[in-house]
């Protein structure tokens, strides 16, 4: 079997094609990632290069040293990502103390992986040894609606995540913990990276203000569902907000309780305002 005709390879084009399809990718935007088990890169060992030169990553990111990783490119644009694959991602390694990589397939007509590498490794690491190993994607896009609501809103974790709980229902059974916020900062290096990834040890999903969201789950449709149910009720937020200033019903804080007893959830208590959330 070719290396373009694994799974995981057919399942990152799926989504990258996907996200594209929704707009959220224009020109080059986004990146997409994901941590390839021993078991689904071992049949392609023999298929890979791993004689290409060590490059810096710019961080460390020692829990990922050895591991290999499916990235797009930078430049690439997802719009590409179907019908020439090869030329749009790689398959990475990482060096053993998790400080460089090399790029073991793909990118044939030259190039590096995404300039959001940095995010997204420490990402990875964060949701890695948070979930036990369970997490394997991270996702980031520039879906409209959620980039108009951060010039709207203050950028605080609590009142995003409590706006987009109340325009679904099913906001707070997909995103239970919510989301973070970061406010606007220079993409592409490490700054921007740590604050990232602290959000992400108590969120599954950060919004960079002005620019888009990130996205972290186990696999390939879940991060796109997560990222596809922001963007929708960011999208009935701003539908509600372009006609009234002022909700006159709303999902409320007793409800989002009676939905965590109904589906056996556990809400972040941080972000309902009740005297008494024993449950």
């Amino acid at each position: 079997m070719k290396v373009i005709d694994s799974d995981f390879v057919k399942k990152f084009i799926k989504l990258a094609d996907d996200g594209n399809k929704m707009g959220w990718h224009e020109r080059n935007g986004g990146n997409l990632s994901y941590r390839i088990p021993e078991e689904e890169i071992a049949p392609f060992h023999s298929k890979l290069n791993y004689s290409g030169e060590w490059i810096d990553i710019g961080t460390s990111v020692p829990e990922l040293g050895g591991m290999h990783f499916i990235v797009s490119g930078s430049g690439k644009y997802m719009s590409n990502m179907l019908a020439d694959p090869e030329n749009n991602c790689a398959i990475i390694e990482l060096s053993g103390e998790g400080r460089k990589y090399r790029i073991l397939w793909g990118l044939k007509s030259g190039g590096r992986p995404t300039s959001e590498l940095p995010t997204h490794l420490m990402n990875h690491e964060v949701k890695m040894v948070a979930t036990g190993g369970e997490h394997r994607v991270i996702y980031h896009c520039h879906p409209a609606n959620l980039i108009a609501m951060t010039f709207i809103l203050p950028l605080e974790d609590k009142i995003f995540t409590h706006e987009l709980w109340e325009m679904m229902t099913e906001c707070p059974i997909i995103f239970p913990n919510g989301l973070g916020v970061v406010k606007w900062m220079v993409p592409g290096g490490r700054d921007i990276a740590v604050v990232t990834s602290e959000k992400m040890k108590k969120y599954d999903a950060v919004i960079w203000a002005h620019h888009g969201l990130f996205c972290s789950a186990p696999d390939f449709d879940l991060a796109f569902g997560l990222a596809h149910t922001i963007e929708k009720a960011a999208e009935i937020f701003i539908k509600v907000r372009s006609v009234t200033d002022t909700k006159r019903q709303t999902i409320t804080d007793p409800d989002f309780l009676k939905l965590a007893e109904a589906f056996k959830i556990k809400l972040n208590n941080d972000f309902i305002d009740l005297p008494t959330l024993d449950m």
